[in-house]
């Protein structure tokens, strides 16, 4: 089995690509501390000294490590110990997600009913749009809520605590979405 590797905008994270499918659908997101029980390789990733943030996406697998230098949490050490421990997890058959496994979410979505066909169009343009983009560097983002003219994203994966993550929030999507949609003022992450 042959496992590449992607670098990312955020320097603390790697792309890891092992040549199937990772989830069939959606994507998971686990950070340090979270409750990896429904997930065997996040769980076995985070065994690895250094590693704080687990991604799962269609294709992929994005490790963010510790990026205090300081600890000695460099990609030299780090990348042998996790290229092992994917390649030995799907080279073994098991599952990514156990069965009916779901990973953590950070909340339930907001807006207004009234604004239910904004949110759409939103939900849509970040579809077709931006969350392919965003899953060429190793990450995701999805949609919170929407009030007052403030669309609420949350960045997983390589986005979340990327250096480059507010340039693509404000530059990128926030004058996407405003293009496309005038009631939408502003782009915020959550």
């Amino acid at each position: 089995m042959f496992i590449q590797t992607e670098v990312t905008p955020n320097p603390a994270t790697l792309k890891f690509l092992p040549g199937k499918t990772v989830l069939e659908s959606g994507s998971a997101d686990f950070r340090a501390g979270d409750d990896t029980s429904v997930s065997p390789l996040a769980t076995k990733l985070f065994e690895i000294p250094g590693v704080t943030g687990v991604f799962f996406g269609y294709d992929f697998v994005t490790i963010t490590k510790d990026d205090n230098d300081a600890d000695g949490f460099d990609w030299a050490h780090l990348k042998p110990a996790v290229l092992g421990a994917i390649m030995e997890h799907f080279m073994a058959g098991h599952p990514v997600m156990v069965e009916n496994g779901v990973a953590p979410e950070s909340g339930e979505e907001f807006f207004e009913e009234s604004d239910t066909q904004i949110v759409n169009t939103i939900k849509e343009l970040l579809d077709t749009r931006v969350r392919p983009a965003v899953a060429q560097d190793g990450g995701d983002i999805t949609f919170r809520g929407f009030r007052e003219g403030i669309v609420y994203l949350h960045m997983k994966g390589a986005c979340a605590g990327c250096p480059s993550s507010t340039a693509t929030l404000k530059h990128g999507i926030q004058n996407l979405l405003r293009h496309f949609i005038p009631e939408v003022a502003e782009v915020e992450a959550v």
